[in-house]
């Protein structure tokens, strides 16, 4: 994984802008109606937490959380914040024991893992229920737009790896086999378009969940 170190001070507050708004409300109202086809779970693991941003989300739905970061400066940041357990390791080696929690969250990080095979393999092992993932959409306005600046100056997206729909789906379907339940929704779309979030694979961000199929 990417160390984001130098971000860390512009991070959270970027959260606090406009933009930072309505991304954050779009992104966590189809992370909720994904969290919603795992009924009451009570333990998640976030990896690639940062900065704790979506793991202190987490929580106030009544979720204890783990984060998960190979950053130490993103950790530091995230223990001044203060809310969720937080671990430094590598996303590939996960330190913990087969099913130690009912979902693994990845928001915004599958993007900047080296081997993003091996990690949503050692995600799912260690979640009962299944994974949720949020990922910038290659396929999208926003995400030319992100791809487009990397070629004008330096940015935090430089080493990202954007999906789209069709990619990812068939990365989670090769870790999970047969166990593979996919739903999916994309928002952050332009603001003129009439709706918040939809099953059309071009919003900018991803919201997808595997859901592990019972035996």
């Amino acid at each position: 994984m990417r160390d984001l170190s130098f971000d860390v001070a512009h991070y959270e507050s970027w959260y606090e802008t406009a933009a930072g708004q309505r991304a954050d409300r779009l992104e966590k109202a189809v992370l909720g109606w994904l969290l919603q086809r795992f009924p009451h779970p009570t333990r998640a693991l976030e990896v690639g937490c940062g900065t704790g941003h979506f793991g202190r989300w987490l929580s106030t739905r009544g979720v204890t959380v783990v984060g998960l970061d190979r950053s130490a400066a993103m950790l530091a940041q995230a223990q001044v914040l203060d809310v969720v357990s937080l671990v430094q390791g590598d996303a590939h080696r996960l330190p913990f024991a087969d099913g130690s929690f009912d979902l693994t969250v990845l928001v915004t990080a599958l993007e900047f893992l080296e081997r993003p095979w091996e990690a949503l393999a050692e995600s799912l092992r260690v979640a009962r229920r299944g994974l949720v993932l949020g990922v910038l959409n290659r396929w999208s306005a926003l995400g030319l737009q992100r791809r487009v600046a990397g070629f004008l100056r330096r940015t935090v997206y430089d080493a990202a790896h954007f999906y789209g729909i069709g990619e990812l789906k068939r990365l989670l379907r090769s870790v999970a086999g047969g166990r593979a339940h996919i739903v999916w929704r994309t928002t952050l779309f332009p603001r003129w378009w009439p709706w918040a979030q939809t099953c059309l694979p071009w919003g900018g961000f991803i919201g997808m969940a595997l859901v592990v199929e019972e035996e």
